[in-house]
């Protein structure tokens, strides 16, 4: 019978204590629960914003780059997406680090600690890299509208341009974060070399015909005039202007403009006693 009643009351002091803890644990756990809440509530809010902050810069950019609106207006860009979802698990982390510090969960919370301590590097190392995509996307519109060259060119250019923006906001925003960036060095040299390489001989070969017309057509000013008649080929007619890099001619079917260059591929004839 003693054993029994010592055997109850052990119970029941066991019970009490553990009760007790509870009763003193429950505050903090209320109050890691009410943290975890209005973490989760100020995330939501957070990620809201910067979603609406992408869009209000992609709309800009818009209007500065006058490209042609989207077929979904209102659409979040992929980079805005991805800010949002930084900016929401970057402000969970910290209120669950703040939490797990509440409850008394020290390793778990040491270890918070530390990747919250990582967070702002890591996030101005993603905004770098975003920074480096809007500003590359935006120069290279510009480079394409603006530019004096052929379209072809404009548009090879333009993504040299961005190309070359984008690599280098990478490279920073990698050795921001922390991450050894040599190897990008490197490759982004290679990469650089190629693309300028591509666009050198892209230009060259682009320029060979309108350097070629450009010499025929000053030879062609020491041997014709306006007015003259001449035969090439299949055509004949009358001369009505050199200009820079062609001869244009006035035929029975009409106006026919020739490749200053023709006239050292093909023999020309000066049609003598019909001159205007």
């Amino acid at each position: 019978m003693n054993n029994y009643a010592d055997w109850t009351s052990t119970l029941r002091d066991a019970f009490l204590g553990l009760g007790q803890q509870v009763i003193d644990y429950l505050p903090n756990l209320l109050a890691a629960i009410g943290l975890l809440i209005a973490g989760g509530l100020l995330a939501k809010l957070l990620r809201a914003a910067a979603v609406r902050l992408s869009r209000m810069l992609e709309q800009m950019m818009l209007r500065l780059s006058r490209r042609p609106p989207p077929v979904r207006p209102g659409r979040t860009p992929a980079w805005g997406r991805l800010l949002g979802s930084i900016v929401f698990w970057a402000v969970v982390l910290f209120f669950l680090a703040l939490a797990t510090h509440v409850l008394g969960l020290e390793a778990f919370s040491s270890w918070l600690n530390r990747v919250v301590v990582y967070l702002p590097t890591l996030l101005v190392g993603v905004l770098i890299i975003l920074a480096g995509i809007l500003v590359s996307a935006l120069t290279r519109d510009l480079v394409i509208a603006t530019a004096p060259l052929e379209e072809s060119h404009r548009v090879l250019l333009g993504r040299v341009v961005q190309v070359v923006i984008l690599v280098t906001a990478i490279v920073i925003g990698a050795d921001q974060i922390g991450i050894n960036v040599t190897f990008l060095v490197i490759l982004a040299a290679v990469v650089l070399s190629t693309l300028l390489g591509g666009l050198a001989l892209a230009v060259s070969l682009g320029a060979r015909t309108f350097v070629a017309n450009l010499v025929a057509a000053q030879s062609l000013r020491n041997s014709y005039q306006i007015g003259q008649t001449i035969r090439i080929a299949t055509y004949e007619g009358r001369i009505l202007e050199l200009t820079p890099t062609a001869v244009i001619i006035e035929t029975a079917e009409g106006r026919v403009s020739l490749p200053a260059k023709f006239f050292n591929e093909q023999p020309a004839v000066l049609l003598m006693g019909r001159d205007a």
